[in-house]
């Protein structure tokens, strides 16, 4: 087949698009999809996914030039598959086990079914010599389903978090069935060389493959091993900041959060990963300690609503929402209240208008695979200033030495460095913010998406 012939085939757990109120198909937000939707338009590729809506499909559809798959999930499928295997076993697990993963036979086989109905799905649109592309942790099985079905087309995955080390990894039972699906893939893309290198160690120790941490020898292939960390749509962000929409909500935000205060900003999806609980108790800690400073400080949280239906998520949000009780009962005065909590999802506009007016953000995940809030925040900087703190174990911290770097589990160490990034001289916010920019803007979401293509166009050509 000629190069100009091949077509890529994306499958991913959800559709790059979602239904609204009204029923009607709208494409989702997100720089994944911006990368890749105009190469599926141009090479008639297709886009294999759940809708997100039990009972739905299967069905071929097209939007907005997209050629989209639906695969069908059952009511039980979703509770067993996703809310069970995935977020239960496996996101607990891949992030350093912050909460005890639960291993439960009864949602291990609906993993395995669900991911070889998406593996069949692709499978049905491949053309010899196409290219399938595998996204994410909810599909790690996926690669080897679709290579024992499809031998002569190319086949990437790309995980989106962390892998864990071997011995945390060992604590599953399915270990060896998850690591040989993934090998299943020609080119396996990780965030970050300690992921890319965990994967390598527990293929090595848990089946037969051999290597190094760049390449392993599997069933008489060769899987190429990368680390390809995913970035943002730089120009979009960039050119969003400066709109005359998002300069007046800009303004707005800080006559309402106090316009003589220093803005402090969190934007997390309510995870107990992103550490939100101990970040509010550190800024107590800052206004007990640093007292000059706490009159002319806010912290405005804003937690994203996100797998509500699973048992440790509302537990969290209970947890923050009254630690925010507590920090605001004991630290407000008249006319001032020291935490602003928003428990709701924000347009990308009025996202926008937050981080300009944040003159300190945090990113302090406890464990991350990347956190795209880092990028964001930077790119929208377009004045230099501001200041980043970031933990040490979000997948970001690899690429961007500029930020303050913290380890979120130090309440004492998380409270001085919020103090620091609050009274660090604008001429040094200016020098590491130019630096951060300049990061963010060489290597966008269009970068990473041809780096890994390319890798997958080898991959076919061998």
């Amino acid at each position: 087949m000629e190069a100009d012939d091949r077509r890529l085939i994306v499958v991913s757990n959800r559709l790059p698009v979602r239904r609204d109120d009204e029923g009607r198909w709208v494409t989702s937000s997100g720089g994944l999809i911006n990368a890749i939707a105009p190469v599926l338009r141009r090479g008639s590729g297709s886009w294999v996914g759940w809708s997100g809506v039990p009972q739905d499909g299967p069905y071929d559809f097209e939007h907005e030039g997209l050629n989209l798959r639906a695969v069908r999930l059952s009511a039980e499928e979703v509770d067993d598959y996703y809310y069970g295997f995935c977020n239960g076993t496996i996101w607990p697990l891949f992030h350093d086990a912050l909460r005890t993963p639960e291993y439960h036979r009864h949602w291990w086989r609906p993993y395995v079914d669900v991911n070889r109905r998406f593996a069949d799905a692709a499978s049905g649109l491949l053309r010899s010599g196409d290219i399938c592309w595998v996204h994410d942790y909810q599909l790690n099985l996926v690669p080897g389903q679709l290579r024992a079905l499809r031998p002569d087309v190319a086949i990437g995955y790309y995980l989106h978090i962390p892998f864990p080390p071997v011995d945390l990894l060992g604590q599953l039972p399915w270990r060896r069935e998850m690591l040989e699906g993934m090998l299943g893939a020609d080119v396996l893309g990780f965030q970050t060389r300690r992921a890319r290198n965990n994967f390598s160690l527990a293929a090595r120790q848990y089946t037969a493959a051999e290597g190094s941490f760049t390449s392993l020898r599997w069933q008489g292939r060769e899987v190429t091993l990368m680390e390809a960390p995913i970035a943002i749509d730089y120009k979009f962000f960039a050119d969003l900041a400066v709109t005359p929409a998002v300069k007046r909500q800009t303004a707005r935000l800080r006559e309402i959060f106090s316009s003589d205060a220093a803005i402090v900003l969190g934007v997390d999806r309510l995870d107990y990963t992103k550490g939100i609980d101990i970040r509010l108790r550190a800024f107590a800690t800052l206004l007990e300690r640093y007292p000059q400073i706490a009159e002319r400080c806010v912290l405005v949280q804003v937690a994203v609503p996100t797998r509500e239906r699973v048992g440790d998520y509302e537990r969290i949000r209970e947890r923050i929402e009254r630690l925010v009780g507590q920090i605001n009962g004991r630290f407000a005065r008249l006319g001032r209240v020291p935490v602003h909590y928003l428990y709701r999802s924000l347009p990308v506009e009025e996202l926008m208008s937050y981080y300009l007016a944040a003159d300190v953000m945090l990113v302090t995940p406890l464990r991350d695979g990347m956190n795209m809030v880092a990028l964001e925040y930077c790119a929208a900087r377009h004045d230099n200033n501001g200041v980043l703190v970031l933990s040490e174990f979000a997948g970001a911290a690899n690429y961007m030495p500029d930020a303050l770097q913290v380890n979120p589990h130090d309440i004492d160490g998380l409270a001085r460095t919020m103090y620091e990034a609050i009274t660090l001289p604008g001429n040094e916010q200016e020098r590491r913010m130019r630096r951060l920019r300049r990061r963010v803007r060489n290597r966008d979401v269009f970068d990473w998406a041809q780096l890994n293509l390319e890798a997958l166009e080898r991959a076919n050509r061998g």
